[in-house]
């Protein structure tokens, strides 16, 4: 918690890291193709920007059958290996990169690692799941009284032990079976061994699309992932949809009952790539047109707009166009700063941010500079980012975000520190552009945001078309587990 007085700083010290929401996973299957492993770790590795931390892949072979690897670290170094890929035979394949958003964070046990596979009475199936089950905890106990064995910490477990005790003759009625008893959001990419199946939620909170590619079928978390296999785009799954692929031929079922959709608004902000196509609209169009929002409801004098790379330079060309003001790349990324660089020393792991990101002190120094990030969590690297701009010589230093003020967290399937951590949840915005300690802050408006995807109206209060509860504490599903640990909910206004 903050201390007493609010602008003691020197007190309010927030857990350290890498100041970002994280990702949550990235799921993709082919079906159709010859050697479909292979296809399923080029798509990963399009989708690592959505889990850096493991990675799995399971095919089928009709000689051969099930198999399946699962790693730790990032795909290029695992599922680039010949050796590897020879032991994923077949037609039909599904994958999963991931970073952990429940269970054992930060101690992951390679059992946790997806795809998970079961053999039913009916044969083997396997399943990647991206998202977060609001009723896992309920759902675990239920299952281990009832005599479930689980292998895991994931949540994402209990579909497969639901799917296990279903009483339907067919693995798609079972899936079917199990998601109507969870609660939270998923989109699922799960394998027979002659189909490949795709499940969105009924408010389709988590993004999951169809391609096309030669006589076979894709899915993925994202159409980037599609491009990077030369796959066509053929459609989003619609959220509450179920589409099983067989024989070259596309079924689609609806195993839920109609929702009002509600997808994550912050997939256009950060989580997706630039590249990618959300909702019918470019990403990084949308982001773009956020900058310009944000130069309107902010505007500033200034001598340059410089993105936080990567993830605000989008919005920073917006702001830059919109407002009048000169881009320019002020701040440099390293490109080679892995997660895994080795720290040896106290000195070193001072460092920090600088290990990661340089500022151009020639085109910064004497200048009034509009810093334009994507989103403000704990405010340790703004901070940081503000000391390097002004070492650097600038006579002043704004923030523009490309986001409102994350104050709640998320509980479908993003990592979020708890609601004490959040800046924004302790501190209004006066209070948080003093403890970053720059000229001026200011958050794009919820209305805002709404506007730059396509809203012109803005957000509709009574209805909201997108899931935005990191900003407003609306949860459009209750989490019951974080409830019931205590998680207090917001007042009814």
């Amino acid at each position: 918690m903050p201390p007493a007085n609010p602008f003691d700083f020197d007190a309010w010290q927030p857990a350290d890291g890498d100041d970002k929401l994280r990702e949550e996973c990235g799921v993709f299957g082919v079906v159709g193709v010859q050697d479909a492993a292979n296809f399923v770790a080029l798509g990963l590795h399009a989708l690592q920007h959505r889990g850096q931390e493991a990675g799995g892949i399971v095919s089928h072979d009709p000689v051969e059958g099930f198999n399946s690897a699962r790693r730790f670290g990032y795909v290029r170094d695992n599922f680039t290996k010949q050796s590897l890929m020879e032991t994923l035979p077949g037609p039909l394949a599904i994958g999963h990169v991931r970073y952990s958003t429940a269970g054992s964070k930060g101690n992951t046990a390679i059992r946790d690692v997806q795809p998970f596979f079961g053999e039913f009475s009916l044969g083997g199936a396997a399943i990647a799941h991206n998202g977060n089950l609001t009723n896992a905890d309920a759902l675990r106990r239920e299952l281990i009284d009832r005599g479930s064995i689980f292998q895991s910490s994931s949540d994402s477990e209990c579909i497969i032990h639901l799917m296990a005790r279903s009483l339907q003759r067919k693995v798609p009625e079972r899936i079917m079976d199990a998601l109507r008893r969870v609660e939270g959001a998923f989109s699922v990419v799960a394998m027979t061994r002659t189909k490949l199946i795709g499940v969105r939620d009924p408010m389709g909170v988590r993004p999951l699309v169809l391609g096309k590619l030669g006589d076979g079928w894709v899915l993925s978390s994202e159409t980037c992932a599609l491009d990077i296999i030369g796959a066509e785009f053929i459609r989003e799954v619609e959220p509450g949809e179920m589409v099983v692929i067989e024989d070259g031929k596309v079924n689609s079922h609806r195993p839920f009952p109609p929702r009002q959709p509600r997808f994550c608004i912050f997939e256009h902000v950060y989580f997706s790539r630039p590249d990618s196509i959300q909702g019918g609209r470019s990403v990084y169009e949308t982001r773009r047109q956020i900058g310009v929002e944000l130069a309107r409801e902010a505007p500033v004098e200034a001598d340059l707009v410089c993105p936080v790379p990567d993830s605000g330079t989008p919005a920073a060309v917006g702001f830059s166009a919109e407002s009048g003001i000169p881009f320019a790349l002020g701040i440099t990324r390293n490109q080679y700063m892995g997660r895994t660089f080795i720290e040896p020393t106290e000195q070193i792991r001072n460092m920090g941010v600088r290990l990661k990101l340089n500022v151009n002190r020639a085109l910064i120094k004497g200048k009034r500079v509009i810093l334009v990030d994507d989103s403000v969590v704990r405010g340790t690297t703004s901070r940081k980012i503000k000391e390097m701009i002004l070492d650097a010589g600038a006579a002043e230093v704004h923030f523009r975000i490309a986001s409102p003020p994350t104050a709640w967290p998320c509980f479908y399937g993003v990592d979020t520190p708890q609601r004490d951590k959040l800046l924004a949840a302790q501190m209004n915005e006066e209070e948080m552009r003093q403890y970053l300690a720059v000229d001026s802050l200011r958050f794009i408006s919820l209305d805002g945001l709404y506007r730059a995807v396509g809203e012109a109206e803005g957000r509709n209060a009574s209805c909201p078309q997108y899931c935005d509860a990191c900003f407003s504490g609306e949860y459009p599903v209750e989490p019951a587990d974080m409830i019931e640990k205590g998680f207090q909910m917001k007042a009814a206004e």
